[in-house]
């Protein structure tokens, strides 16, 4: 029945609803520890639209979770009702006021978009979370987020000037700061924003207000608190405080609310002055936590615009991250823990005089036993390395997590050394050595408990721990939300923080503001218990899920899916660096990120671990479908998350249950299709050419009418070599003998790219090695066929491990199914011991040119000196498993050469997505992010090593892309 009256609403609204799904479940969920089942997934377009489903709210007595970018840590947006998601449709500027330093816009804004596009009015919103880069200002406004800058420019409830939205009836408002005179004709009105406002002319006349709120919150020098609902702020910034107030802003209660009180659909918020030109990080290393907390106050003198600490924990984990390996570059010997102090000036003279002034105070009154001082991209590298700390804790293996459970906690930066000493003193009494990291100049260390909440050991310790450091707050005035909200998690403990009398006048706002509890219900109070509604039930026996690929370096399929922490990294925009996720990109559906896979999959072989096939789920299927398999997941992921890997999984499972489709076989059989019509490949490209043999071959195959199909050459590379026709060795002396990988698309498809390999490399000395060998099984691998792909695997590692070395290395041309070699393979050779030796001397070509390069074996010399613009556009395999590094490097060999990368992520194409019916639309979708228009707009040549790639900027765009070997094929000497 609620179906079909959730289908009446999709019927009246511009909005998307998205109900009956499992997936609506999993990818509302937070990063949080918690799980519900919500009914419905919305994301409207309008202000009409957000009436209508209120009014459905109420009618129908449905809870609405109000949800940006979902990357809250306390359980905020886990509902068992209908989320509200406003980051899709509600993202328009509404007005930009520079001279007064103020703008209006809606709350699905990401912060680091806003902040790029006002860059060049030399003003920025100050408030800086982690999640920058995909967190919405909706998300900042109902968290009252601060973050690393808050020392400095505040937190957002100090930047909200105004807000229009809805209150739980379906009224739409404008909080606005009023006069004393304004607020009076509030009191008059007879709706539920008035009955608001007489409260609160009732309540803030009380003659004990001051007293509760000097007993009852924290102490008012600390500026990050969320604990409850903010009355001592509303209060304090009033004309009821002081005739020196002279407005009363009911935003500051409201930012903060988590949406429990009001759904705000405009923001009018105070901008800041851009910071100074020129910056510098001094990281101080110490030997304990203690040594670091104690240098916090004699820092915190200087003029720092961040204070940030990162613990060993968070250090170790980097060291086994992809990504963020580079960033350690600045650490010294072992550190227990390093604060990380920012200074910044407009004069380099005057930040030269600060550094000094900092490193004399860090050298006689601090234990730093290292100072280094980092400028320019190196801070950038390093915040980085300490923005990723949330997400590098999910790299933790197996079953015990750092949970988010006491890690919001703030006190006065006096009391900081002290609070984090009786703060150990609980965790030694629980056997525990928490995780410390993120605000100390603000007084706020994120700590986490290293828990399995899996066990009633961990739930107990959970539940436990939660309530004495709950207590120990309350001891030194401080607040048990500092910045990431009370949600689920600390709402618990809201009563005894605050007290009883205070917490019942949260309770009557609660009730005034939402009187069906219809708004987000269950975060800040009224809270079920901490230890209800967790993703795991306690004490199970851990599910084996058994696969054919190998996952035992995360101990299983399941927990590597567990991994997933929703820190939400795979949100970001393509506005941003990094490819993850380009369907998501596309669509700005929550159900094509990374971690709505991970989470899916988590969910579907957790509750359906007893089934004969987990995998045979259609929710598993849906959710999956959209995934490209770039591998972006695997190396910027801060918890390394493999979806195409999960993906490649699925198919194979998928395919046992319910057999393998027509079209699936021939896109994975697609080089023996070529094999056996190459002798007719004249006829063959005909075919493809012509409108109606075309269109009747795509038909068939379930491929997209408006896709060109590849020629097939009437040669293969492999024939031309036996026969003699390509030379293998150099005229000069031979430098190096190496394996070349003839990889099915370039032997039937790209033969002249080929060719061009062969010669480049030999006109460089280089001897071509040629064996006779299998296909990579890269599209048997695309496509979920892993037994016949374990059958190339094993032959290949059989053929070349033998024969290949660090002086004779494998070298291959197609990023796609060289690159297998250090992924695939080792996942389903078996022989894990000879893949993974294999694995180490196997590169892509340009790799191994740059490799000479650096070594001083290929010189400048070698090339003509003709100019050529050229941009680059690097396969998505490449930039996960390798680096753009090596095509850029090669490519600025030759002295006169403009290389520049196109900052795109993933072309779309992605091997059979792009050319399948269904999928075309978001293919090019993908593609018209970044690539088709740098293309489009640029008389650069244009460099592309992926077959992919080439193809899907010629349909896009109607551009011929080279591959690299080919364009310096054709300026070599």
């Amino acid at each position: 029945m609620m179906k079909l009256k959730f289908k009446s609403l999709a019927n009246s609204i511009e909005g998307d609803v998205q109900t009956d799904s499992l997936y609506t479940s999993i990818y509302a969920t937070d990063a949080s520890v918690y799980r519900e089942i919500p009914l419905a997934v919305i994301y409207p377009k309008s202000n009409s639209d957000l009436k209508k489903i209120l009014e459905f709210s109420n009618e129908h007595k449905l809870s609405i979770t109000p949800r940006a970018a979902g990357t809250s840590l306390a359980g905020q947006c886990v509902t068992d009702g209908i989320i509200l998601d406003l980051s899709k449709y509600f993202t328009k500027q509404l007005n930009f006021d520079g001279s007064n330093k103020v703008i209006r816009l809606e709350p699905g804004i990401v912060r680091d978009a806003l902040n790029r596009d006002i860059k060049s009015k030399h003003l920025f919103f100050g408030p800086n979370t982690s999640t920058s880069n995909r967190c919405n200002i909706g998300g900042m406004f109902g968290n009252n987020s601060s973050g690393t800058t808050s020392i400095k420019y505040g937190v957002t409830r100090d930047k909200v000037i105004s807000s229009k939205g809805f209150l739980s009836d379906g009224s739409f408002i404008e909080v606005k700061p009023i006069t004393k005179s304004e607020f009076e004709e509030k009191l008059k009105l007879n709706t539920l924003e008035g009955a608001i406002y007489k409260y609160f002319n009732d309540l803030f006349q009380r003659n004990d207000i001051e007293k509760l709120i000097e007993k009852g919150f924290p102490k008012s020098s600390i500026h990050r608190r969320n604990t409850g609902y903010a009355i001592d702020e509303l209060y304090n910034t009033s004309f009821f405080k002081s005739d020196t107030n002279p407005y009363f802003n009911l935003n500051r209660l409201l930012c903060g609310s988590e949406g429990t009180l009001y759904i705000a659909t405009e923001l009018e918020l105070r901008l800041d002055d851009s910071p100074p030109n020129h910056s510098a990080l001094i990281a101080a290393h110490f030997s304990s936590i203690s040594d670091c907390l104690e240098s916090v106050e004699i820092s915190m003198t200087h003029n720092l615009y961040t204070c940030e600490m990162m613990d060993k924990t968070i250090l170790d984990c980097t060291k086994d991250s992809m990504k963020y390996m580079d960033h350690r570059f600045f650490i010294e010997k072992d550190p227990e823990a390093i604060l990380m102090l920012e200074l910044k000036s407009d004069s380099l003279d005057e930040l030269t005089d600060q550094i000094k002034d900092l490193l004399n105070d860090l050298k006689s009154s601090t234990k730093a036993y290292a100072t280094p001082v980092l400028k320019n991209g190196e801070i950038d590298l390093a915040a980085e390395l300490r923005k990723a700390g949330l997400g590098l804790l999910g790299n933790i293996k197996g079953d015990e997590k750092a949970v988010a459970c006491i890690e919001d906690t703030s006190v006065t930066i006096q009391d900081l050394p002290h609070y984090i000493s009786d703060f150990t003193k609980i965790m030694k009494s629980y056997n525990q050595k928490a995780v410390y990291y993120a605000h100390a100049g603000a007084g706020e260390i994120h700590l986490r408990p290293i828990l399995n909440l899996k066990t009633s050991k961990g739930v107990n310790d959970f539940k436990n721990i939660s309530k004495d450091v709950a207590n120990l707050v309350k001891s030194y005035g401080g607040a048990l939300s500092g910045e990431h909200g009370d949600g689920r998690v600390r709402a618990p403990f809201t009563r005894s923080v605050v007290g009883e009398e205070c917490y019942l006048i949260l309770l009557d706002i609660k009730h005034l503001f939402d009187p069906k509890n219809l708004l987000n219900p269950g975060k800040i109070v009224n809270p079920k218990a901490i230890d209800t509604d967790l993703r795991y039930e306690i004490d199970r026996k851990e599910p084996e899920i058994s696969t054919k690929m190998d996952f035992s370096k995360n101990l299983g399929i399941l927990r590597a899916a567990e991994q997933c922490n929703g820190s939400g990294d795979c949100r970001k925009s393509h506005e941003f660096e990094g490819g993850m996720c380009p369907s998501y990109q596309a669509t700005k559906n929550e159900k094509d990120t990374t971690r709505a896979r991970a989470n899916m999959l988590r969910e579907v072989l957790t509750q359906n671990h007893l089934e004969k096939n987990a995998f045979d789920n259609e929710d598993l299927k849906e959710i999956f479908d959209l995934c490209i398999s770039c591998k972006a997941c695997k190396n910027e992921c801060p918890s390394n998350v493999d979806v195409g890997a999960f993906k490649t999984e699925f198919l194979y499972q998928y395919q046992k249950a319910n057999g393998v489709k027509f079209r699936t076989q021939v896109f994975a059989k697609n080089n023996l299709i070529n094999k056996l019509i190459s002798p007719i490949a004249p006829l063959y490209n005909w075919a493809n050419s012509n409108a109606f043999t075309s269109t009747l071959v795509k038909k068939t195959a379930g491929v997209a009418k408006e896709r060109s199909l590849p020629k097939l050459s009437s040669q293969s590379l492999r024939s031309k070599i036996i026969k003699g026709s390509i030379s293998l060795k150099p005229k000069t002396e031979i430098k190096k003998s190496v394996f070349l990988f003839i990889d099915e698309f370039t032997n039937f498809l790209d033969v002249n790219i080929g060719v061009d390999a062969i010669e480049l490399l030999t006109k460089l000395g280089y001897e071509v090695k040629v064996v006779k060998h299998e296909e990579s099984g890269r599209a048997y691998f695309s496509k979920g066929l892993l037994d016949e792909a374990q059958g190339f695997i094993d032959k290949n590692i059989k053929i070349f491990d033998p024969v290949v070395s660090t002086e004779s290395p494998l070298l291959g041309i197609e990023p796609s199914t060289v690159l297998s070699f250090r992924d695939e393979y080792i996942k389903l050779a078996s022989d894990k011991k000879s893949a993974e030796n294999l694995s180490k001397h196997v590169f892509l070509i340009e790799e191994f040119l740059d490799s000479e390069i650096q070594a001083g074996n290929l010189t400048s010399d070698q090339f003509s000196e003709e100019t050529k613009e050229i941009k680059i556009h690097n396969h998505c395999y490449q930039k996960a498993l390798s680096s753009q590094i090596h095509t850029f490097n090669l490519m600025n060999l030759p002295r006169n050469f403009k290389v520049t990368l196109i900052p795109s992520g993933c072309c779309g194409m992605a091997g059979s997505f792009g050319y399948e019916e269904e999928h075309y639309e978001v293919s090019q979708a993908i593609g018209e992010l970044v690539l088709f228009p740098a293309v489009r707009k640029s008389n650069a040549m244009i460099c592309a090593n992926g077959t992919s790639c080439r193809h899907q900027i010629k349909d896009g765009t109607e551009k011929e892309a080279l591959h690299p070997v080919s364009i310096l094929n054709k300026y070599v000497l």
